[in-house]
């Protein structure tokens, strides 16, 4: 039962790492936006015909950028930790952290791109908005406060 236990609170504390880089991390905040408004149209509208191939690749092109803004995060706070001045080896452990996560994202934009290029996909939904203005007022409502949520997150952010 122990185990179980350790198990389990493994798992909240994986989750908690997660909204710790959402509420102090902006680009956290721009992939979950970006992934929340594809996986929108993708599964709210039947526009884009997507195989579950496909889906796989999108799934995992998603879990590397996400997975590596999490692993960027924690080298930024490991190195911070060390100190605040700045050093060559932390400069070096920072910005190839980012790196990597700035590969991961520009394949996953590029599998999309590859998967969703759909003009005739994008020419529905560019209907589908001009005949439901209410649906497109939402659209932009949802779109205003996706921008304040990237520049201000949510809750009491944590200092660095």
């Amino acid at each position: 039962m122990k185990e179980l236990k350790k198990f389990i609170k493994g798992f909240r504390f994986a989750f908690e790492g997660i909204l710790t880089a959402l509420k102090t991390e902006c680009n956290m905040r721009v992939h979950f936006v970006c992934m929340f408004y594809m996986y929108l149209f993708l599964l709210a509208f039947d526009f884009f015909k997507i195989t579950r191939t496909q889906f796989a690749v999108i799934f995992i092109a998603n879990g590397l950028v996400i997975g590596g803004e999490l692993i960027n995060t924690a080298v930024e706070a490991a190195v911070d930790l060390h100190g605040k001045e700045h050093t060559p080896l932390g400069k070096i452990a920072k910005d190839t952290a980012a790196g990597a996560v700035l590969v991961f994202a520009i394949a996953a934009v590029a599998c999309g791109i590859a998967i969703m290029y759909q003009p005739a996909a994008f020419k529905l939904l560019f209907n589908f908005f001009v005949t439901h203005i209410f649906a497109l007022i939402l659209f932009i409502i949802s779109l205003g406060l996706a921008v304040l949520f990237i520049l201000f997150g949510f809750g009491k952010k944590e200092k660095k």
